[in-house]
């Protein structure tokens, strides 16, 4: 399927205006403090974006970030100027037609930001081992809409545990479905190219996480995706499709459950743009101030990241308490009163968006 994806996003597509469905284009979703980034951006290498809005995690400045997948350069680019000139951008593609707009146009952006802090290399995902980048030598590896045309994901995922430094980030935005795709359908040219027959099943997606040791991948936001062309709609039949984001973190401390050691952090509220509340993941939005109550992989997240000068941290892992409480998992054994057994409902997930002092994990 590498010289399909070659074909259709080197030849095939020629602008945004080209893509059939709307599985890989959206900002709707961009905070409005990352869009004026896009100003800055050649209108060449704006009009072949094929991507899932902007992959921005916060926090940026300084960092070495690795793009796969990067295409015409649009979130190299826009992550450059954010990195700032101690920062360093590389991106990686596979399609010759996507790199030479890219680097055609790195003059025009190196005079515009005032530095120059980008590379592109022409490689595949496939393969990272073969392309002469350093073990741990990167903050933050991001992709847009990349993983799902990738013909080993399995290859990926390791290759980004083994680039990404300790307390590393893989942040990234991709299509799944919710079930497994019929092989035919994957086989289809324009179906895999829409980023679609390619997806994973969201569950299949957390099995390969884990496999790569990324015990705890967590969710940040979600959409379904809506197939809009009859023709395709027809094929795909009831599989459902979403895109999502995601957060994997590089520790070796993080387990494969959310374990309870009575921990806590407090966010400072002094990361730029975030002077409230900092959103870790769908289920923690942390309140500037507030004791927010977190289970042992969470707390070993924010205090071996990046954004740890951020926090104050509250508790060690001294004493166990069990399984972090509303985290999906629970004791699967019947609790007794008195003389009576009594069956233990599991626990469910649920979204911390308040401003309540704890939080699913």
């Amino acid at each position: 399927m590498q010289d399909v994806v070659q074909d259709y996003y080197g030849k095939q597509l020629q602008s945004t205006a080209d893509l059939k469905t709307s599985a890989c284009c959206d900002v709707s979703n961009m905070p409005n403090w990352l869009k004026p980034l896009l100003a800055n951006i050649h209108d060449d290498v704006l009009s072949r974006y094929y991507g899932c809005g902007l992959v921005c995690p916060a926090l940026l400045e300084g960092c070495r970030i690795l793009d796969l997948g990067s295409g015409s350069g649009r979130d190299v680019y826009a992550l450059a100027q954010l990195v700032g000139s101690s920062g360093h951008v590389v991106g990686i593609d596979m399609t010759d037609e996507q790199l030479a707009i890219a680097k055609e146009h790195q003059d025009y952006h190196s005079d515009k930001f005032g530095y120059e802090n980008v590379t592109f290399i022409k490689g595949y995902l496939e393969t990272l081992d073969e392309l002469d980048l350093e073990d741990n030598s990167f903050d933050i590896i991001v992709s847009n809409c990349v993983i799902n045309l990738s013909t080993d994901k399995a290859a990926v995922m390791a290759s980004v545990q083994r680039l990404l430094k300790p307390g590393g980030e893989f942040y990234f935005s991709d299509v799944y479905s919710d079930r497994r795709i019929p092989q035919h359908l994957v086989e289809d040219p324009v179906l895999y190219g829409e980023c679609l027959s390619g997806a994973l099943y969201w569950k299949d997606f957390e099995r390969l996480s884990r496999d790569a040791k990324f015990l705890d991948p967590r969710l940040v936001e979600d959409r379904p995706l809506e197939i809009t062309d009859p023709l395709l709609a027809a094929k795909i039949g009831e599989i459902k499709f979403f895109s999502a984001t995601y957060r994997l973190f590089k520790s070796e401390s993080i387990e494969d459950a959310c374990e309870d050691y009575g921990q806590a952090v407090i966010y400072k509220g002094s990361i730029d743009q975030l002077p409230h509340r900092f959103d870790l993941d769908k289920h923690h939005s942390i309140e500037t101030g507030r004791v927010f109550s977190v289970c042992a992989n969470t707390y070993q997240m924010l205090k071996e990241s990046r954004f740890a000068p951020h926090f104050e941290f509250i508790g060690d892992n001294s004493q166990h308490y069990g399984i972090f409480a509303g985290c999906g998992d629970s004791i699967p054994f019947g609790q007794s009163q008195g003389n009576q057994l009594v069956e233990v409902a599991p626990m469910v997930a649920t979204t911390n968006t308040s401003s309540s002092s704890g939080g699913c994990c």
